[in-house]
């Protein structure tokens, strides 16, 4: 079973990726409800029609997984009245600030060299790695909040489809959506008018040239091989799904319990 995309989709104006992740199926043959979990891309840019749109979807908490420095280039969520913002950064800002200064503003002979021959997507892939290994205690406090009070909620980093994704790819795998619903729902954020716009400040002719926006597209794509890998570090790291929610997360099966009663139709 697969991902059911709703026929129809807000137009936001400014924000990115939005989508409302309910209907996914699960392996017992439940699903992930309509209206208590949604993902998108950064709410800085939110124009006052998407404000007005955000806040009548009864939001309880917005997971924000931006580090201050993502913050700081792209602005602060629009406020949303009565609505909890959690900051919860899966990235520190001092990681790869140099390397993405260079992803901004480098010539193309700098990018061959940062990029090339796959050094991106392994790059990307090494990042999916980290987040599943190291960030347990951001991951285990998202899922914690949704089983006792934060729904509807919805998780963002910047673009959408890399912390979020793994956010919202984690949250769905404690409720125990199927993989393949899980994949079709993370390479959703491929889709043209979702994904991130790419913003170089390099004043060449040659700055978006279609040599460098294939460099780049391994750092702006939504890839299966992105979350095989985090898959794979759970199985290494813990040597299954269950472990890594109970040991790693610190997730008991009560709280699961609560998580799927919240969350499942």
């Amino acid at each position: 079973m697969t991902q059911q995309i709703p026929s129809t989709e807000p137009e936001l104006a400014g924000v990115r990726n939005f989508r409302d992740v309910g209907g996914l199926p699960t392996a017992d043959g439940r699903r992930v409800r309509h209206g208590v979990l949604f993902r998108s891309g950064h709410l800085a840019h939110a124009t006052d029609e998407d404000a007005a749109f955000l806040s009548g979807l009864g939001l309880h908490t917005i997971f924000d997984f931006r580090n201050a420095a993502d913050q700081k280039l792209e602005g602060p969520d629009v406020e949303l009245p009565g609505v909890r913002n959690v900051n919860l950064p899966l990235s520190d800002p001092a990681d790869g600030s140099e390397f993405w200064k260079m992803v901004r503003d480098g010539e193309i002979d700098q990018l061959r060299g940062i990029l090339g021959d796959g050094k991106a997507a392994g790059r990307m892939i090494a990042s999916y790695r980290s987040i599943i290994k190291e960030r347990t205690a951001e991951h285990a406090r998202v899922l914690h909040a949704l089983a006792e009070d934060s729904v509807p909620a919805l998780m963002h980093c910047a673009a959408g489809k890399d912390r979020a994704g793994l956010s919202v790819a984690v949250t769905l795998l404690a409720l125990g959506v199927e993989r393949e619903a899980i994949l079709a729902d993370y390479l959703e954020s491929n889709a043209k008018h979702r994904r991130y716009r790419v913003r170089r400040s390099a004043s060449s002719a040659d700055a978006y040239s279609p040599e460098i926006m294939e460099l780049l597209s391994p750092l702006f794509d939504a890839r299966a091989e992105y979350l095989a890998a985090a898959w794979e570090t759970i199985e290494e790291t813990w040597g299954g799904v269950d472990a890594y929610l109970e040991e790693g997360l610190g997730l008991t099966p009560g709280t699961r319990a609560r998580l799927r009663d919240r969350l499942l139709d």
